[in-house]
């Protein structure tokens, strides 16, 4: 099994920086990918960004993607999700999320891809 926690979250303002952490722990042998998602009460969890696990190759969803940048501290075994530039529209709560699917039929930016989820954390960013 793989466990994921998150931390980081917190109150940030229009055109400030958080940085998400999240640790991973267990089979963390088993793990292809780590991504973030987020999701606002009432709305589809959507994908925010992902690393491979080993390759540490990187995708981002468009919204995002100049100014997220995810990375992981091997020696930790702990994914980073720096956010820049932030704007009220990133309020959400984050999730971590990891995929141990050798194969699967279809994108690493479903959220069907990945079989382990952290609890969340929660963005708010003020104008």
């Amino acid at each position: 099994q793989v466990q994921l926690l998150e931390s980081g979250g917190g109150l940030g303002q229009a055109g400030g920086s958080l940085r998400l952490s999240c640790e991973v722990s267990g089979r963390t042998s088993s793990v292809y990918r780590v991504g973030w998602f987020r999701q606002d009460p009432g709305k589809e969890r959507e994908f925010v960004a992902s690393i491979h696990y080993t390759w540490n190759t990187t995708e981002y969803a468009d919204s995002v993607l100049g100014r997220f940048t995810i990375s992981r501290d091997n020696a930790k075994n702990t994914v980073y999700l720096r956010m820049n530039i932030l704007k009220p529209g990133d309020t959400a709560a984050y999730f971590c999320a990891a995929s141990s699917k050798s194969v699967f039929d279809g994108s690493s930016r479903s959220r069907l891809y990945y079989n382990h989820w952290g609890q969340g954390t929660q963005v708010t960013v003020s104008s």
